[in-house]
């Protein structure tokens, strides 16, 4: 059995000291961080390394974007995609010894309005989708999982109010459709929700609440997905809502989940 985690930490070198507070307590196999802003060559891997997360896959770029995989387990480097053509670091694949493939991905956030006339942004993460949904259509993963922040809420229990939030981007019909529909190309199972069937959960709370864990306004952002070949040997997921409280944290929270394959 091997365990991974995704985590926007929202700058890896500003954080580095909950990352390895993280890897310390939870002891994932895997680690996967979006948001990292940091080009690779200055990623505190060192850090990660005394703990042993010997090997690490990263994009990187200054002050925006990136995505790494940090891991006590052996990987390789396999690869990226630039969807959408945006040129910012937001996928990136490793490879374990069993062949399982890994994708670290992070989803643009869409800016504020939620109409791509008017909001580039907001195009660019529907373009972003539809570059994933249509790679999946032409290569269908196998043994295979999908992590990361995916910038989109799509259950009605994803959100503290389905109501209020579905004109607000994350959770507006455009969305959640695009987002099902890369789910489906895939034939992608979210293992967080297959364990977790029911009630709200969240991974988000913005840091414009003051009191975030009173108001509880959160959205479920980041996922958790395996190709359908392997899905069952997934379990145990948990969110680390406790995360959200640490000294200077993130915005989001880790969410973990156990696979029952050999690594």
């Amino acid at each position: 059995m091997f365990t991974i985690a995704t985590w926007n930490i929202n700058s890896v070198r500003l954080r580095a000291g909950l990352v390895a507070r993280l890897l310390g307590e939870e002891a994932p196999d895997i680690l996967c961080l979006q948001e990292c802003k940091s080009p690779v060559e200055s990623i505190p891997a060192q850090v990660f390394h005394d703990l042993g997360y010997r090997w690490m896959v990263a994009r990187g770029q200054r002050g925006y974007n990136g995505v790494a995989i940090l891991s006590r387990l052996p990987i390789t480097d396999a690869g990226d995609r630039d969807y959408a053509a945006l040129g910012h670091a937001r996928h990136v694949a490793a490879r374990l010894e069993n062949g399982v493939t890994i994708h670290n991905v992070y989803v643009p956030a869409g800016g504020d309005i939620p109409d791509r006339e008017v909001n580039e942004k907001f195009g660019q993460k529907l373009d972003f989708l539809t570059d994933m949904r249509d790679a999946f259509h032409a290569d269908r993963p196998e043994r295979s999982i999908l992590v990361g922040d995916l910038n989109i809420a799509p259950r009605e229990d994803d959100v503290w109010s389905h109501k209020a939030l579905l004109k607000v981007v994350s959770h507006t019909p455009v969305e959640v459709a695009q987002l099902a529909e890369t789910q489906e190309a895939g034939n992608w199972v979210d293992i967080t929700r297959q364990d977790i069937p029911e009630g709200q959960l969240y991974s988000w709370w913005s840091y414009r609440n003051r009191d975030w864990n009173a108001s509880d306004r959160g959205r479920r952002l980041d996922h958790v997905w395996a190709s359908r070949d392997i899905a069952a040997a997934g379990h145990g997921s948990r969110v680390l809502r406790p995360v959200r409280g640490w000294d200077q944290p993130s915005d989001h929270v880790p969410v973990f989940a156990s696979f029952d394959l050999a690594p």
